[in-house]
């Protein structure tokens, strides 16, 4: 499937999903979004997703070169229907995806772009990106799903001052306060976010999305749900090809070869 937006790229077992307007930063359109999720979505053999942005940043936030006008003559409904019927859509499937989710954050990562950087299972990003959800400047409210996510990443008292404030936290900092998996310097990001999602990809497919599926959902349940949610997820694991590959391998004392299935 051909695409205007976005650019994805089969390297080895990783399937990389690359945010394509370098002249806009990256700022995501409706379209946009729409594009990614399709990736997403149509891509249901990927052993794992790899997303980046061309050039200098990684996402800007929500495109908004309509202008004022635009965005004063649409209004709230106007936002409203646009999260609703694009970039909702596309949070949901990054949540209920199969396959592990890698971002790698090569530069400003705003607005609804900080919520697609955060909504994968693993972040790195360049010592030389930051994180911000710029909505208070502009007198509008965090989307996205950043309401959801931030107090879970990084607490209440981070996520108010993140959402309030409006500052741009950079990498390194958001790496202390736990919101993302590493920061690695700029020109290391590339090498090291692609050798994370060959790991991922190489594993055991199935295992690894119902531990997505099993953390989601621990993150809104009780504990007797979350045990129950585990045997489930053991079930289907355990009726995996993979998982017969990996029992076999330990017995045989080999490395497993596993193959998504």
């Amino acid at each position: 499937m051909s695409y205007e937006k976005i650019r994805v790229e089969q390297d080895g077992p990783v399937t990389k999903i690359i945010l394509n307007q370098p002249e806009k930063l990256n700022a995501c359109a409706p379209d946009m979004a729409d594009e990614i999720r399709e990736a997403l979505a149509s891509t249901r053999d990927a052993r794992c997703f790899l997303i980046t942005g061309e050039g200098r940043a990684f996402c800007s936030g929500a495109d908004l070169s309509g202008g004022p006008r635009d965005r004063t003559t649409s209004g709230g409904r106007g936002s409203y229907d646009a999260l609703s019927k694009h970039y909702n859509p596309l949070m949901m499937e990054m949540a209920r995806c199969d396959a592990p989710i890698v971002t790698a954050v090569n530069g400003p990562a705003a607005g609804v772009g900080c919520s697609i950087a955060l909504a994968g299972d693993f972040a790195i990003a360049g010592k030389g990106a930051y994180f911000l959800q710029a909505f208070v400047n502009i007198g509008l409210v965090p989307d996205g799903g950043a309401s959801w996510m931030l107090p879970r990443l990084i607490g209440k008292a981070r996520a108010t001052e993140m959402m309030m404030l409006g500052e741009k936290i950079p990498a390194e900092k958001a790496e202390g306060w736990g919101m993302i998996y590493k920061a690695v310097d700029d020109d290391a990001l590339a090498g090291e976010a692609m050798a994370l999602a060959t790991r991922l990809a190489n594993g055991p497919t199935v295992a690894l999305g119902q531990m997505r599926e099993n953390l989601i959902k621990a993150l809104q349940t009780d504990y007797s749900a979350a045990l129950h949610q585990e045997a489930v997820g053991q079930w289907r694991a355990g009726d995996s090809d993979d998982s017969r590959e990996g029992i076999m391998a330990f017995l045989q004392k080999r490395k497993a070869e596993f193959k998504g299935k």
